[in-house]
């Protein structure tokens, strides 16, 4: 559960679907969770090709966050996921995420997955995604760099089979067409977060994800008042979908409750399951 968990909130990426593979597997909707926190971001892309011409973003977080999340299911709970962003020099903001199991898990399962992420500030366009997963036997790293004008997607992902000697269990190089606008999950997820978000509308876009471009829509339900570190604070309860046949697809459904202000913090993120949901609950602020 814990991989599901881990891979939305970006999301998470690795949030959930790291935490907890012993429980649902590599493929499930921990890290569809992470995924979608960051591909609900996508809602805005445009579609024309070549280098976007898009305003800066002046949101509270881009300032300096750190959000941290409690992973688990029903009363168990297996680790914890931090969200941070730090802006740099040159009109250029990092992104990062890193999910990890709790002690009784990594005695089992060691989990150390993070998600590393640098963006313009101007429309949050993704330069470089960068994602590194050490669960248990399993180590991977995969890169993402966005050429713009050239309107491609470079991919690099490599399986190691021992990270002390480096030695490589397959690796695979491959180019994704773009048209300009397409965020990486991490990007997607901030994005979504600077949105008007009205209830009954739905905001589709394009994404990169993996080895392929994928259609993306987010769907707006309704505001409700969830219980949090803040109090009960109105929230806007957001489902991001993945249209055709990649990563989201009859996965079960996941849910995002964001606060109804210009902050629009993610304090809780939810996947259904056969047995019940796994969520991630927003621990601390900074």
């Amino acid at each position: 559960m814990l991989s599901r968990l881990c891979t939305f909130a970006s999301l998470m990426y690795q949030l959930f679907s790291s935490v907890m593979p012993n429980f649902v597997g590599r493929d499930s909707r921990f890290t569809q969770l992470s995924s979608i926190v960051f591909l609900t971001a996508f809602l805005v892309a445009a579609s024309f090709a070549g280098e976007p011409n898009l305003p800066e973003v002046n949101a509270p977080w881009m300032k300096g966050e750190r959000l941290t999340f409690s992973l688990g299911w029903g009363f168990i709970t297996a680790g914890t996921a931090t969200l941070e962003v730090k802006p740099i020099a040159g009109g250029k903001t990092e992104l990062l995420t890193h999910a990890t199991g709790n002690k009784t898990i990594n005695r089992i399962y060691p989990v150390n997955d993070t998600v590393y992420t640098r963006v313009r500030n101007k429309g949050l366009m993704t330069e470089v995604f960068r994602k590194r997963l050490h669960e248990g036997s399993f180590h991977n790293t995969s890169v993402i760099r966005f050429d713009r004008k050239g309107e491609k997607a470079w991919l690099s992902d490599t399986v190691f089979t021992d990270m002390k000697t480096r030695k490589t269990k397959r690796s695979a190089d491959t180019a994704v067409t773009i048209q300009g606008e397409e965020h990486s999950i991490m990007s997607a997820f901030y994005l979504v977060r600077t949105l008007p978000l009205k209830v009954g509308e739905t905001s589709r876009f394009s994404a990169v994800s993996g080895k392929k471009r994928y259609e993306l829509k987010v769907i707006v339900h309704g505001r409700e008042k969830i219980e949090s570190i803040f109090g009960e604070v109105p929230c806007i309860k957001v489902e991001p979908v993945l249209d055709g046949d990649g990563i989201f697809v009859s996965k079960g459904r996941i849910f995002i409750w964001l606060t109804d202000d210009e902050r629009r913090i993610p304090v809780l993120m939810e996947c259904e399951i056969a047995l019940g949901s796994i969520k991630a609950k927003l621990l601390e602020a900074k």
